[in-house]
């Protein structure tokens, strides 16, 4: 009897800590104010075959003003899938040929679970009909998926596999059409919130070149960087990054230098510089640390995605050749300094090669309200050096959660904003969560001269037999010339400096939300079937790999 009472305390201790640790909405534990937990973990087994596609409604078209969003993840016949989820988008557009547009995504074959792939369409009318093939491996668990291409418009994916958080390349040389593994499955090395970028200068010595960085805590094998010299084919060993940072990107300068942004998962965020790593004689190496005050903390488990970041540090290089050029600019959703609810999209700049940073600028325009939240902030750079930013936002929603995608750019190098644009409709981001939730932490935006191509998702979708809006994969095209042109304002000092500069924003009138439509539009673009490739033999969690001693969250 007391053995047996013995046993029943110990399982209810067990029982409760994993309730604690997975629940979900839940922060993953912290030490030190690092997460212990990835964001993405291993959980339930792929669907039975059958249980998902059952059902298809007509594709949504939602027109919002002079913008209108196309549905990504589209059937063969351009249908909505009905019970399916999409979410965390990331997109790539030919260089070469804007009509060639390819976007990736996690794709929930059925919302009740959280077994997710790596969901792919493409356009060959720059976005008007979408094409959804399937995924690049039937049942093979993977996530946080990242496109980018090349100067010549061959299109790159990279995909983490979930139960060994190591990534492989996938590229396209059809604008996305159809995908071959460059590596081995998880041959990219690569761990949790993986990012990569391409070297498109034709001049740089790393032209072509591959870069890659992750949360070292949770790696395929050790480190947080590698690199790739011959397309993603193969991988250099790991390495470390000075200071550890996590959730973020990175870009190359005209000259082949290489930039990374992160942050410590609270407030200090760092522009990291190699001016080596093009070099493949040798080892990369970090010469060049900035501390870079970005006016705020990330957010994690905020209200609007319970599950999810309020957004990732983006950063991005002008290669334009022009006056802005090798400008680096960040941009990240932060909850600002002091504020215990609620985010703004801020930027900084430098001019210096990452040697110095402006003050940090709020993009939204709105008058300050910390329960308004902007969030998956993030920016392209257009080849003539304009800047375009995106994000959701939920300052003309009554209940705070409620959000539309807004957009700004700026024709200066950042010194100057243009008012706010709301560029789509009203939707909840509280619905549709496939065992998960959340709506994804990222959005994507890719610059040419006239205007960005946008990556989001959304949940304008109804399933009337869940009695929810579904999470759905959106395109949109959004520009200066695309609705009222606004008249940019005065943001910034001419010269970045460290010290704080007082600006002047202007204040958007709320704008009412349209409806969205549904409309039945058949695509005219074959369907092509992805080569199935066999299933990865899964292989033991990671541990967690020791860190010199964490940075206390603030």
């Amino acid at each position: 009897m007391k053995s047996s009472v013995v046993f029943s305390v110990i399982l209810l201790i067990c029982v409760s800590l994993i309730s604690v640790v997975s629940s979900p909405g839940q922060p993953p534990p912290r030490i030190g104010g690092r997460m212990t937990e990835p964001l993405e973990k291993y959980g339930m087994p792929p669907a039975a075959l059958g249980t998902y596609r059952l059902d298809t409604s007509p594709r949504m078209i939602s027109p919002y003003g002079a913008f209108i969003s196309y549905q990504v993840n589209v059937d063969a016949s351009g249908n909505n899938i009905v019970g399916d989820a999409a979410n965390e988008p990331s997109i790539a557009v030919d260089p070469t040929n804007g009509n060639r547009i390819s976007i990736g995504w996690r794709q929930f074959n059925t919302y009740t679970s959280d077994f997710r792939q790596a969901g792919y369409g493409y356009t060959t009318d720059a976005g008007l009909h979408w094409t959804f093939p399937g995924v690049l491996q039937n049942n093979v668990f993977r996530s946080d998926p990242v496109l980018d291409f090349d100067d010549t418009g061959n299109f790159f994916y990279l995909s983490l596999l979930v139960d060994t958080f190591c990534g492989d390349i996938w590229r396209s040389t059809s604008g996305g059409q159809s995908w071959t593994e460059r590596s081995p499955d998880g041959g990219a090395h690569s761990g949790d919130k993986e990012w990569f970028t391409v070297d498109k200068t034709p001049t740089s010595m790393g032209h072509g070149f591959q870069y890659q960085f992750w949360t070292g805590f949770f790696a395929c094998d050790f480190g947080e960087f590698s690199r790739s010299t011959d397309g993603g084919a193969t991988w250099q060993s790991p390495i470390n990054i000075p200071n550890d940072p996590d959730w973020g990107t990175l870009d190359v300068a005209s000259n082949g230098y290489l930039f990374i942004g992160g942050n410590d998962e609270g407030s200090s965020f760092w522009c990291i510089r190699s001016t080596n790593a093009q070099n493949p004689g040798v080892t990369p190496t970090f010469d060049q640390v900035t501390t870079v005050n970005m006016g705020g903390s990330i957010v994690y488990g905020g209200a609007v995605n319970p599950g999810g970041l309020a957004g990732q540090t983006f950063l991005a290089v002008d290669r334009s050749g022009g006056p802005t050029n090798n400008n680096i600019y960040m941009v990240t959703s932060v909850q600002p300094s002091g504020a215990n609810n609620g985010t703004d999209v801020m930027f900084v700049r430098s001019t210096d090669g990452g040697v110095t940073f402006s003050a940090p600028h709020r993009i939204n325009d709105d008058p300050v309200n910390h329960n308004k939240w902007h969030y998956f902030g993030t920016i392209g750079v257009a080849p003539n050096g304009r800047i375009d930013s995106v994000w959701l936002d939920t300052r003309n929603a009554a209940n705070n959660t409620d959000s539309q995608l807004f957009y700004s750019y700026s024709t200066d190098g950042g010194l100057t904003w243009a008012p706010n644009i709301a560029v789509s409709s009203s939707f909840t981001p509280l619905e549709g969560w496939p065992q998960q939730n959340k709506i994804g932490d990222y959005i994507t935006v890719v610059s040419d001269n006239t205007g960005g191509d946008v990556a989001y998702s959304a949940t304008f979708n109804f399933n009337p037999s869940r009695g929810q809006h579904e999470q759905d994969v959106y395109f949109v095209r959004v520009s200066p010339s695309g609705g009222p042109t606004p008249t940019p304002t005065a943001t910034a000092s001419p010269t970045p400096t460290s010290t704080a500069t007082a600006t002047a924003t202007a204040t958007a009138t709320p704008t009412a939300t349209a409806t969205a439509t549904a409309t039945p539009t058949a695509t005219s673009t074959p369907t092509v079937t992805a080569t199935p490739r066999p299933t990865p033999t899964p292989r033991s969690q990671p541990t967690p790999r020791p860190r010199a001693t964490p940075r206390p969250r603030p």
